[in-house]
């Protein structure tokens, strides 16, 4: 079972030391890492990296799993580095809608598939491992595009930090259906034999314009394998406990690059029906993601889905309720909702923000540009009053 998951699963056994010991092999590569997320001024940098570095290299001698990776590498070194360099304030909430550690025979409790809306490439699955990580829960492994393994330091780093691949380049429709098949056994043998928690987007790619619905594609890729052994809808969500996931940036490091892509995107497709992306394009992403500014950061998760619920429709219904009433607002959402709308509906919200540096920041940018900006700030706003307005019929 193990084998026939191989080219999908994070690196287990053997696997994990053979590629530690690449790791510890190509030193300038981990150092050059930890200098991209590490963000202070020059003094306190130059400390705080070489003290990073020394603990690192000590650390690739004392790992042996990936979830020891996560937890003295992932979390304790390198989260709070970006935490301390990047982030204002880390917060998260709903911790306590997961079942008890000691409901369950397995360390941290009952293994969850969380379903997230993605703005960043890594943080968004690495902040939530630091949520549970730091209330006692199990960490999870992450599903990842392929595209993201541009290199064999790459593919170490993520296979050594529990990602999950999908093969994203895939072009016959039989390929694409095994790939399907084989990534929901590995998911359904993850969460029943493994006990290892699942963290997914809510739909492939970043969200480019703040819009955070939910592909009822994930819901029916994450059923197949159980379908295959005849079980139905509810019984699948009693046994994968389906956890929605909010994650909020009061500032996304990548809202210009993302609204760029966006627009040559929509270009491309009303033109010639195709884009492709430049080769390191999420690369670069990655990159100002961990690095830049984010000011305060929220994870909110919500309730495990009812497994009384019909069918993926339903259950993609509720997910994107949770997702868009538990996303936490900031003021940079309530700011570009009046903004975009010429309204000052929510002006108490943002007083003592300097709006004006906020859109002198944009200023330089075409206006398409600036436009998928803002409305990727404001999107959540009206996300979370139409689920208002739902709820009062």
């Amino acid at each position: 079972m193990v084998d026939d998951f191989k080219d999908i699963a994070p690196y287990e056994g053997q696997d994990f030391e053979d590629a530690i010991s690449r790791l510890r092999q190509y030193p300038q590569f981990l150092n050059n890492f930890t200098d991209i997320i590490s963000r202070h001024n020059r003094i306190v940098n130059k400390w705080k990296s070489f003290h990073a570095k020394s603990l690192l290299a000590h650390l690739l001698t004392q790992v042996h799993s990936y979830t020891d990776f996560q937890e003295y590498i992932t979390c304790d070194l390198f989260l709070s580095m970006i935490e301390s360099s990047s982030i204002d304030e880390f917060s998260f909430g709903g911790v306590e809608n997961l079942c008890m550690p000691d409901d369950d025979q397995v360390p941290g409790g009952r293994p969850h598939i969380f379903i997230s809306n993605h703005r960043d490439i890594v943080l968004d699955t690495a902040l939530l491992d630091l949520a549970l990580f730091r209330n006692g829960r199990q960490m999870c492994e992450m599903v990842i595009g392929d595209n993201l393994l541009v290199n064999q330091f790459a593919t170490d780093m993520f296979k050594v930090n529990g990602a999950v691949t999908i093969r994203r380049s895939l072009s016959s429709a039989s390929d694409l259906r095994n790939e399907t098949l084989s990534v929901s056994r590995y998911l359904k043998y993850a969460i029943e034999t493994k006990k290892k928690s699942i963290w997914i987007a809510q739909k492939s790619g970043r969200s480019k314009d703040g819009v955070d619905n939910t592909s009822a594609a994930i819901l029916k890729m994450l059923y197949l394998a159980y379908r295959e052994e005849g079980l139905s809808f509810q019984q699948f969500l009693e046994r994968a406990s389906i956890v929605p996931v909010s994650i909020s940036y009061q500032y996304d490091p990548c809202d210009v690059t993302k609204s760029q892509e966006e627009i040559r995107k929509l270009k491309a497709e009303g033109v010639y029906n195709v884009y492709t992306k430049k080769k390191y394009a999420d690369v670069l992403d990655l990159i100002r993601g961990l690095r830049l500014p984010k000011g305060d950061v929220h994870i909110q998760l919500g309730t495990p889905l009812d497994p009384s619920l019909a069918d993926a429709r339903t259950a993609v219904r509720e997910i994107d309720r949770q997702v868009h009433l538990n996303y936490k607002l900031y003021d940079t959402n309530y700011f570009a909702y009046d903004y975009i709308n010429g309204t000052t509906d929510y002006e108490s919200k943002y007083a003592n923000m300097n709006t004006k540096a906020f859109v002198k920041h944009y200023r330089h940018l075409k206006p398409e540009v600036r436009d998928m900006v803002y409305k990727g700030y404001a999107n959540p706003v009206i996300s979370m009053l139409e689920e208002k307005s739902l709820e009062s019929l």
